[in-house]
Order: C-alpha cells, then structure tokens, then sequence
C-alpha cells in the first residue's frame, strides 16, 4: 500500500490522474486497502459505496479518451452517514433508519460528483447528528486515530477520524454548532464552516433548525477545502437559505494588496481555555505578524455580554424538539440513544427566554459586524481543551470544571451568526493530541479565511503529521 497515495490530497490525486501519472483504480483500490486495514482499529467507515471500484474505471476510461475532467476527477470521496447518497445506506446513526437507503444523492453530493470526486463510503456519526462525540447503538462507536481511546469529536468524527488516517482524502460533513470544527480540531485535520446558506442542505437530515445548520469540506489540506468551497457553494433553488449568488465569496483571498488585519482572542468570552490551546492560538498569531500582518489582542464585548453557547441552546432545543418527537414517536427506548432521549426531557423554553435568546443572537450579530469593520480576521481556540477520553462528562481546565458539552463554547456562537470559519492544527498537547485554531471571517468573506489558513500551514510546526495506526 502507498503511504505517499494514503496521505496525498485530493488537489494532488487529481493533479496525478489528470496527467495519467496514476490511475483512478489504483486511487481507489488503495484507498479501500487502506479501510480494509485500520478501519476495525478507528470504526470510521460504516458503508462502503456500491460501485465504488466500477465507476473508477469509469472515471479510467474518461482519461484514456481524453474527455474534460473535472477538478476533482477521480478522486475517492467520504459522506457523514447523515447526508443523502443515492442507491447508498444512509442509516443517521439510529436503529430507526437502519437499512434506510436514499434514492436520490444530497445536493452537495451531487455538486462533489459533478466535479468528477466517487462516492467511496458514508462515515460514522451520533444518532441524528447530535452530540460531541460519534457513537450510536446502531454502528458504534468512532475512535480517534492518535489515540484510540480518545474521541475524535462529534458529530463529523467519523469522517474526521476517516481523512485523519488515510481512509479518505476529502470528505463531506454538517455543523450544527461543533460538529464540522471540532472534529477537524480532534483529529488534526481541516474544516470549512462557509458562511450560512453558502451550501445548500438540501438532502440532509435533520434541517431543523436549518438557521443553525452549515454542510462543509473536510480535508488534510487547505487547498482541497478552498477547491471543494469552489464547487459546493451556490443556490440550488430548494434550500431557501442559500440564495447567495455571490461567485466565491466577497473576501479579499490571495488577491489582497495590504497587509490583513488580525485580532486574536482567547479570553474572555470562551470560558476556560487550556494552557496549551491558549499558546497555540498566540504561537499562530505571532507567525500571522512575522509574516507581515498587522496583529493583535483583542476582546469583543458582545461576546462577553451574551455567551454565545447559552444563546444558542435556548434557541436550538425548542426547535428541533418536535422533529425529535416526531422521529421517535412510538419507537423503544432501545432504539433511541441517551442523547436524544436527554432532548426529548428538556423543558421547552420558556417564550419569555426564547425571545431573550433571539435578541441576544442579534446583539451577537451586531457586535461582529462592528468588529469586522476594523479587522479582516478573528483568531481564536476551536476547543478549549484538547481531545478527551470517551464518554467523559466534564472537563476540568485550568482548575475549573465544566460539562462536556462546553467543548462548544467557541464554535456554537458562530452558527448563531452564520460566521464562516476555518478550523486547523498548529499544534501538538504534550500527550500527543492535536491542537487547532479557528480563523473567523466576515459574512460571505470565505478567501480571506482560506487565505490566512494556507499561510499558517506554510509556516505550520505541524504540518504532513499522520497517526500511526
């Protein structure tokens, strides 16, 4: 098996098929060896695609004939288990949809098609999409490549964990609050959360509350994020969120003519932030200002006057409540998970608060836009810690203890806005765990973030690191 094809990305795969140094067969028949031989260990992959092997001789015979290829021409790609893939088991993590199988692909499936990238399998993930890590009573539970008895996250772990070890090169996964970042963060991969609405969500489950909810690329490289961005966003006249018509985005990219201005923040506002994670957001400002941008500390007090995780968990719960109750109605509790047992307990909120919430979202809202105008880009922690052991339920940094589920405080307020964010590794926990950064941009300003993210991975202590699995 090829290391070198294992961990190559999809942007030089498609670059090798094109110039017929490699075929697409070979892509994916090593790839599939690769599943075959540490998937038992990690539990990533949950299907593999029918027809994976035939249409990469498909895709063979296109190049022999010479026929336009697409950028992403025969490159092996991985779907979340919660996102529709046509005549493929797409099961959302739950005994209920088990043997569920689609007959027509997502929207961003059929955008990663079209692009010439096949379907290689669907990946592990909680039951409906919730919660921080990825296991369910259906397929299990995902382990994270750098450890296995650490998490990979939730609730993209599994396609995190998949790209992570070599499984997959490019992969598709959804964002609620966490579930694109913070995985990306556990493993040491890369994330795009585009800014809401950019790529529809059409074909994927659950869409409530779709304010909240972004599909996105999963990656080894920056350049892969910024070339499957490239093909992902656009409105597709279904989703009435996208409607975004904006070719790429607004942002100033590699095309900018003056130095960036960059604030880093990791307190307050986040709660408690491990040491660690704390030095690796201030060791990857301090690359940003040696590379010649004009950098600094800064705090934004509208994060301080509305945590952003309160707002948002007053907002979401009542939302997807009845979509949960409608799931589960008339099913066993052997069939449903502790976590979506816990939503269907929660109280509603009450209107008073839920108003309170929605007001707060705005001030949120507000105190970004009022940001934006003085600095192209905010440098934070993606998670105030780094990867934990499984089914942990608190966290204790910095002498203070806080429940798992604040492992979102520095990613869920960026679904209240509708932010786009890049999520990436800068650097290594002294047992060995990886660290991320979020690089935070303004609404529909997608190059500036991949921009600031392909310089800090030129620079990167960290970078072409692999699990040894």
């Amino acid at each position: 098996m090829s290391t070198e094809l294992i961990y190559s990305d999809a942007t030089k795969l498609a670059e090798l098929i094109r110039t017929r140094e490699i075929s697409p067969v070979e892509v994916m028949k090593t790839h599939l060896d690769r599943i075959e031989a540490v998937n038992p260990k990690v539990n990533a992959i949950v299907t593999i695609a029918d027809g994976a092997l035939e249409s990469a001789k498909e895709a063979e015979a296109a190049v022999l004939r010479g026929d336009e290829l697409g950028p992403l021409h025969g490159v092996p790609f991985t779907v979340k288990d919660s996102i529709d893939t046509a005549n493929v088991l797409t099961q959302r993590g739950s005994p209920i949809f088990k043997g569920r199988t689609p007959e027509t692909d997502a929207t961003s499936v059929v955008r990663m098609k079209k692009a010439g990238a096949i379907l290689l399998a669907k990946t592990n993930l909680p039951e409906f999409s919730y919660w921080i890590e990825s296991d369910n009573l259906l397929t299990g539970r995902t382990k994270n490549p750098w450890n296995l008895e650490m998490t990979p996250g939730g609730s993209s772990g599994g396609e995190s964990a998949a790209i992570a070890a070599g499984m997959s090169p490019l992969g598709l996964g959804t964002d609620l609050g966490i579930s694109l970042r913070g995985p990306a963060a556990h493993t040491g991969i890369v994330s795009l959360k585009a800014t809401h609405g950019r790529v529809p969500m059409t074909g994927i489950w659950p869409r409530e509350p779709r304010r909240f909810w972004h599909v996105g690329p999963m990656a080894r490289s920056i350049r892969d994020l910024s070339l499957a961005f490239s093909q992902l966003a656009g409105p597709d006249g279904q989703d009435g969120y996208s409607s975004s018509a904006i070719p790429f985005d607004a942002g100033i990219g590699s095309s900018n003519k003056r130095p960036l201005r960059v604030g880093w923040l990791v307190e307050p506002g986040f709660g408690p932030i491990d040491r660690e994670t704390a030095s690796t957001v201030e060791a990857a400002a301090e690359a940003l200002k040696g590379l010649g941008h004009i950098v600094e500390s800064v705090r934004i007090p509208a994060l301080e006057r509305d945590f952003g995780l309160d707002v948002f968990s007053r907002l979401h719960v009542l939302e997807m409540k009845p979509g949960f109750v409608k799931t589960t109605a008339g099913r066993s509790e052997d069939e449903i998970s502790y976590m979506a047992r816990f939503m269907l307990g929660l109280p509603d909120t009450p209107a008073a608060d839920y108003i309170d919430a929605v007001q707060g979202a705005e001030r949120l809202k507000d105190g970004y836009a009022e940001y934006f105008q003085k600095y192209d880009v905010l440098l934070t922690p993606v998670l105030p810690t780094p990867s934990f052991k499984h089914d942990q339920a608190e966290l204790l940094i910095n002498g203070q203890t806080i429940g798992a589920m604040g492992i979102m405080n520095i990613t869920s307020h960026l679904n209240v806005t509708g932010l786009p964010a890049v999520s990436m590794r800068f650097g290594t926990s002294k047992e060995g765990m990886p660290i991320g950064v979020q690089i935070v941009g303004s609404w529909q300003a997608e190059s500036t973030i991949l921009y600031i993210a392909s310089l800090l991975e030129q620079v990167s202590p960290v970078s072409d690191l692999h699990p040894n699995l």
